[in-house]
């Protein structure tokens, strides 16, 4: 008996933490009861570690899930003891193998988490030997336990967007830290108080003090809550919003053209869209020659998408007083062009200058937040979706989250 216990000790790596007491196999085999005990006879408080005086036994045996062996369940068993510790009094005896009131082990939870980031719950239900709503369920306990003491740190550049997650237009807020290509935190609800909320209840008048640069798109939702709350910070708006609402306004002069030509002339315009959009750093000679062919063709298609190519001179500038002088020149020929969706960016643009400039000097852009948001779709397509937020929320925190969440656990109990 010793012999096989000191087997099982060497198997799952028992080893300084607990000791092999006796097994059993149950249910035709299909079940592993290993009973132990802590290693050198534990008696600590569960609170401070102390060693303490037995007082006395709970009730019954308790049991904590193992890792499965060769698709075997473990179960470790053991009757705790109750001690009195001078400082916090009667309790029971600290588990060194899994958290309090945890019914499965250390070694199980961090099995489940590596799981989780790496395949669909399902999957992860499949290989743990557990139905899958109580892998859900055990996640959502070990991220709440793990994150309720967490506090943002070092945040000095902030991004804030919004993410569907569910079918009816259910949204939630984003923040992100850019400069760790993390997300901080996840608030249910779009709009300025969402983001206020944030700020006010997470943030520490201090931590607020030491946002540098803060980047979001155009939404008077964030520009507003960031101007009135974190007064010493730099608020730049995202290039590539500034550059989706100069195209959206280019390719709003060619579907009005679109609408006014006849059948026969729709076939010139046709598949101008994506050569119109193109860069010219990405843009073919032969597509470029046949935007050359609107200036006798469609004049309107050819000034809007003239005035669009020449404004990507401006992400090229250094020098703001540079940058300011080509603004004024551009919009100005945007007002005399006559195409009244070009005027309405002009007045976009005028609107957010003073926020749009100080990327030319940083070249903080939201680019990393695109990035993170990409991931997080990818998150949601595996799980086909979530049902409330906080189920997706446990996985935004795990894959991506400003908190390493398996590297809680003790390192010894990183068996996978």
């Amino acid at each position: 008996m010793q012999s096989a216990a000191k087997f099982i000790v060497k198997l799952f790596r028992f080893k300084r933490y607990l000791k092999v007491t006796g097994f059993e196999f149950t249910n035709y085999n299909k079940i592993l009861r290993i009973l132990v005990k802590p290693y050198k006879n534990g008696c600590r408080c569960g609170a401070c570690g102390r060693r303490c005086k037995i007082v006395g036994f709970a009730k019954e045996d308790r049991r904590w899930r193992d890792i499965p062996i060769h698709g075997i369940e473990v179960w470790l068993v053991y009757h705790p003891r109750e001690v009195q510790c001078p400082t916090h009094g009667r309790l029971q005896e600290e588990i060194p193998w899994a958290e309090e009131q945890a019914r499965v082990t250390y070694r199980f939870e961090y099995a489940l988490l590596r799981f989780a980031q790496q395949m669909t719950q399902k999957a992860g239900a499949q290989l743990l030997r557990i139905p899958k709503s109580t892998f859900s369920d055990l996640l959502h306990r070990i991220v709440t336990r793990v994150r309720s003491g967490h506090k943002i740190r070092g945040l000095t550049v902030l991004g804030v967007d919004e993410i569907g997650y569910c079918r009816g237009h259910k949204y939630a807020t984003v923040v992100y830290d850019l400069e760790r290509s993390k997300v901080v935190w996840i608030g249910a609800g779009k709009g300025s108080e969402t983001f206020e909320r944030f700020l006010k209840n997470n943030l520490s008048e201090y931590q607020r003090n030491q946002i540098k640069y803060a980047c979001c798109d155009m939404a008077r939702a964030y520009t507003s809550v960031i101007k009135r709350c974190l007064t010493s910070t730099t608020l730049i708006i995202d290039r590539f919003h500034v550059v989706k609402a100069l195209n959206e306004a280019m390719d709003e002069v060619r579907k009005e053209e679109w609408r006014k030509v006849g059948k026969i002339n729709k076939l010139a315009l046709k598949g101008l869209r994506w050569i119109l959009f193109r860069n010219s750093s990405t843009r073919r000679k032969g597509q470029t020659r046949t935007i050359n062919k609107l200036k006798r063709g469609n004049n309107r298609i050819y000034r809007a998408w003239l005035l669009k190519d020449e404004f990507e001179h401006f992400w090229g500038y250094q020098y703001v007083g540079s940058a300011k002088k080509f603004l004024k020149d551009w919009t100005r020929r945007a007002l005399l062009s006559r195409l009244e969706p070009m005027r309405k960016f002009v007045a976009t643009l005028r609107e957010h200058q003073e926020h749009i400039l100080p990327y030319l000097e940083t070249g903080i852009t939201n680019a990393k937040g695109e990035g993170i948001n990409r991931v997080l779709q990818m998150v949601k397509q595996r799980a086909s979706g979530f049902l409330n937020l906080d189920a997706f929320s446990d996985l935004i925190y795990l894959v991506i989250g400003d908190l390493d969440i398996p590297a809680q656990i003790p390192e010894r109990f990183r068996t996978i």
